[in-house]
């Protein structure tokens, strides 16, 4: 049976070991340039917290094609920004995170995707 000190003694220990590991291993977070190269010509597939799951052909003259509807991109600064219709336009920063990519505003991660090569979904 373990005694209160010695239970409070591994507790100390594990709390010390998760301070001095850190955090997480943080995104890369992208420029212009990389996020320009990441996505055009190709499909970003996942979810983005406020809409749910999506599918979307960023095409190298700037439109973007969905399944059912198009918009378009341009890149601004370090960021990707999306107009659909009368929308406002929206802009995200992005981050890759291993092999997928995270879509970020106001320092907040708003969705996560993976990059498929070209159209497979033929939008």
């Amino acid at each position: 049976m373990c005694s209160r000190a010695s239970l409070y003694g591994l507790w100390s220990a594990v709390l010390v070991a998760l301070a001095l590991a850190g955090p997480a291993a943080a995104a890369d977070k992208l420029s212009g340039a990389q996020i320009k190269e990441t996505v055009s010509g190709n499909t970003v597939q996942g979810k983005m917290e406020g809409t749910g799951p999506y599918a979307e052909f960023y095409d190298k003259d700037g439109t973007i094609k969905g399944e059912g509807y198009v918009g378009a991109w341009t890149i601004e600064g370090d960021t990707m920004c999306f107009q659909y219709g009368s929308d406002p336009k929206a802009c995200y920063g992005v981050a890759k995170d291993g092999g997928g990519i995270q879509w970020t505003k106001d320092g907040k991660i708003e969705g996560t995707g993976t990059v498929a090569s070209g159209n497979p979904n033929k939008y």
